[in-house]
């Protein structure tokens, strides 16, 4: 069963830029990973500041080896630096509806 992933993150005032950068890097990176499936960072239009990455991996295995990637944890050092707040991470499985 797929794994939904949705990061959502905040820049310092100033460091806009250099967060869009961090996540535009990592797309090619993790799309090269057998279990990524998606991988796609978004900025919010009304506040530049605030992006989320929505992401989907085959699985929960695939997820974690995504988090000891050497991209991943260059990544996670940047972020460390640049975001106002720690990085928020949801993951989220399909629903079976009954009808």
């Amino acid at each position: 069963m797929s794994l939904t992933v949705i990061a959502e993150l905040l820049a310092r005032p100033g460091q806009e830029d250099r967060l869009r950068t961090a996540l535009e890097a990592m797309i090619e990176p993790s799309l090269d990973e057998p279990g990524c499936l998606a991988y796609r960072p978004y900025v919010d239009p009304n506040e530049p500041a605030r992006m989320v990455v929505v992401e989907e991996w085959t699985g929960p295995e695939a997820l974690t080896e995504h988090f000891a990637t050497p991209h991943f944890q260059h990544v996670r050092q940047v972020l460390d630096l640049i975001l106002a707040a720690p990085m928020t991470v949801g993951t989220f499985t399909p629903t079976k509806f009954d009808g």
